[in-house]
């Protein structure tokens, strides 16, 4: 029989667990959601951990000399003392299984479960471990994650039942012991920006901690909800940790190349365009149609999205998505231009903006581009950066461009800066053109910002072009060759090359 160990997150106790718990049990297994009486002030994740060690050594004492199968499940902050218990007891665990939360590392602290990167800093720096952390309000807790699909009783229950949270659980490190965990579940909430596509991407980019868990024990299940499955989904999160026990779910092992299918930008673009050689100035390339030096022209900077981690090869100018749109912004007669900016993590929006500022410097200065005819084309995670550019509107920027793009942070990154929120822009009104192509197969997280963006866009009468492609998925240059995908991307290029070329 195996024995789940339930482990809340902040704020929260067993109460999260009810149904989750009463759904494990029938279905024959046994549940202990773990209480961690300990929200007073001065608690720290040590303490935390004993208590989970506790519920361990508990399960093998009523045992009686059998072997039960052990399943620690950690929600979000939860995970840490579940991989605290799992060091302190080698061997007894048979799987951690991660409820929408980033591996656990030694030494670092469970700060980086707040969503908040303001709060984090704040903290950070106050350094109080003696004090606590009051729950949200009511109407807050979507700040803290996706409440998608929690019903509004047990959003009810969430905020009523909520306890304060003690900073040493946040601040002061876990430390492990270097003992053999046991393997690992991710459970994915797609309604909070993790899916098994981003984390697919995340390894083909060579992140470090993907390729971590790019094992054999290792598997993830996603789910469509926010980031309290057990209150949104809880039949089917107990479904995913009886799967996640008998070691079902997805693998990443198939796809630590990262030329493989998932890789979509890696792969061929998906109209033939002329093979034109790069002109490589620091950051930027720049691909120049036949005549440019005789009559200057416009240009398009196609601006990557991410995060990428920082030394992922092949860096973004060199994907073949971002080389196709450059060769085929030459082969219509406008110049092409791709560049690298450091959008390495989500709380990198400031320094990706200025190298993207800088690049549109250098491109305006080049002799050969028409300085007073210029438009950026944003990919993806490069969405929140149109915001600065909607709100400046310098003259020469005849029109903006994005393909599937991710137009506010999302609920999990903790991003707050005003800066970045392009919808709050738009509203104003008073905006550039803005052309956007709108995968149908998008992700209802990504989507949902989208929509946010055009309603903001309606209110505000900005002048907001869409072209769908409705069969197409997030980043399918490379994925979909289809007729609808080609159309589509000639239909946006034409539109934005009727900006560039009109009359200003």
């Amino acid at each position: 029989m195996t024995e789940f160990v339930l482990v809340p997150g902040l704020f929260t106790g067993p109460h999260v667990w009810r149904e989750t718990a009463a759904r494990l049990e029938a279905e024959g297994a046994r549940a202990h959601p773990v209480d961690l009486p300990g929200r007073r002030a001065g608690t720290d994740v040590a303490a935390d951990v004993a208590l989970v060690v506790e519920t361990i050594d508990a399960i093998d004492a009523a045992a009686e000399g059998d072997d039960p199968e052990i399943v620690l499940v950690g929600h979000e902050y939860g995970v840490y003392p579940a991989v605290g218990a799992a060091d302190r007891r080698p061997g007894r665990v048979a799987r951690i299984v991660y409820v929408d939360t980033a591996p656990v590392r030694d030494g670092v602290p469970a700060l980086a479960t707040l969503p908040d990167q303001e709060l984090r800093e704040r903290l950070a720096a106050a350094g109080d471990t003696d004090a606590v952390l009051d729950p949200p309000a009511r109407d807050a807790w979507p700040r803290w994650g996706s409440t998608a699909g929690v019903p509004e009783a047990a959003l009810d229950r969430l905020a009523d039942l909520a306890a304060p949270q003690p900073l040493g659980t946040l601040l002061r490190p876990l430390r492990l012991t270097g003992a053999e965990l046991p393997p690992t579940t991710g459970v994915l909430c797609a309604e909070s920006g993790a899916t098994l596509a981003t984390v697919r991407m995340l390894l083909s980019f060579g992140d470090p901690m993907m390729k971590a868990l790019a094992t054999a024990g290792t598997t993830f299940f996603e789910l469509p909800t926010g980031h309290w499955p057990m209150l949104s989904r809880p039949d089917r999160l107990a479904e995913v940790l009886l799967a996640a026990a008998a070691g079902e779910g997805e693998s990443l092992v198939d796809t630590t190349d990262a030329c493989t299918p998932t890789a979509g930008y890696l792969k061929p673009f998906l109209l033939d365009v002329t093979e034109r050689p790069r002109e490589r100035r620091g950051s930027i390339d720049l691909y120049v149609p036949e005549g440019a030096g005789e009559t200057p022209r416009p240009a398009i900077v196609f601006v990557h999205g991410g995060p990428v981690p920082e030394g992922a090869e092949p860096t973004p100018r060199d994907w073949p998505t971002l080389i196709g749109y450059a060769r085929y912004a030459a082969d219509e007669g406008v110049v092409g231009v791709t560049l690298d900016h450091r959008l390495h993590a989500v709380t990198a929006y400031p320094t990706a903006a200025a190298d993207l500022e800088a690049a549109v410097a250098e491109v305006r200065a080049d002799p050969r581009v028409d300085a007073d005819r210029i438009a950026l084309w944003f990919l993806s995670g490069s969405g929140p950066l149109t915001a600065p550019w909607l709100g400046a509107r310098p003259p020469w920027l005849r029109c903006l461009a994005a393909n599937y793009p991710i137009m506010a942070p999302l609920p999990g990154w903790g991003v707050n800066d005003a800066r970045f929120r392009p919808a709050e822009v738009v509203a104003r009104g008073g905006t550039p053109p803005f052309v956007l192509v709108r995968a149908g197969r998008e992700t209802s997280a990504i989507a949902a910002t989208v929509a946010e963006f055009l309603a903001a866009a309606e209110a505000g009468g900005a002048p907001v072009e869409v072209v769908d492609v409705p069969d197409a998925p997030h980043g399918f240059e490379g994925l979909d060759h289809s007729d609808s995908a080609r159309d589509a991307v000639r239909e946006a290029m034409r539109r934005v090359l009727g900006r560039l070329t009109a009359p200003h």
